[in-house]
């Protein structure tokens, strides 16, 4: 019969438990460190008041700041030179040419009053094509429209000459 021998010493279990809590707290303090590093926001040395004396004195004009390139920007189109196809995407009846009619009472040209391909829109929207985004903006807020995006899904012959279109939606 096999009987249990007796460990002659007992296993370092504090020590161990010790060390390994040691070696776990210093590499938690590494990165904090490093994490510091990281994130703070970088300073220059300070140079010494000698140093910003002689820069200054053979520096007497600052250098001159690099200009970045203007992007032409398009004054706003008065309304009567806009055209605005009139779109009714909600299936009410006479709803294009009512809106179409408003809109030529605020100066707005009318490129066209029609149904949509559809008629489900959940929204009104106002499109644009290329270059006319301020006139759009102009046009939902003259129409109550919070929706203004660039034009999609319709072709040249589609917008009858025309730079906006009002969707009107439900």
């Amino acid at each position: 019969m096999d009987h249990a021998q007796p460990v002659p010493t007992q296993f370092p279990w504090r020590t161990t438990t010790v060390v390994a809590v040691t070696v776990a707290l210093a590499e938690l303090v590494a990165l904090i460190g490093i994490g510091f590093a990281k994130l703070a926001p970088h300073h220059r040395h300070t140079a010494s008041a000698a140093t910003l004396t002689a820069t200054t004195v053979h520096r007497a004009t600052p250098a001159p700041k690099p200009v970045a390139p203007r992007i032409p920007s398009v004054p706003l189109r008065p309304r009567s030179h806009v055209r605005v196809l009139v779109l009714n995407g909600n299936g009410v009846s006479g709803a294009a040419g009512a809106a179409a009619a408003r809109l030529q009472a605020d100066g707005y040209r009318v490129g066209g009053a029609t149904n949509a391909q559809r008629h489900d829109y959940a929204v009104s929207m106002v499109m644009y094509v290329p270059g006319w985004a301020k006139e759009a903006r102009r046009l939902a807020r003259d129409a109550g429209v919070r929706m203004v995006t660039p034009v999609d899904g319709l072709r040249g012959a589609q917008l009858r000459g025309s730079e906006l279109v009002l969707l009107l939606g439900r």
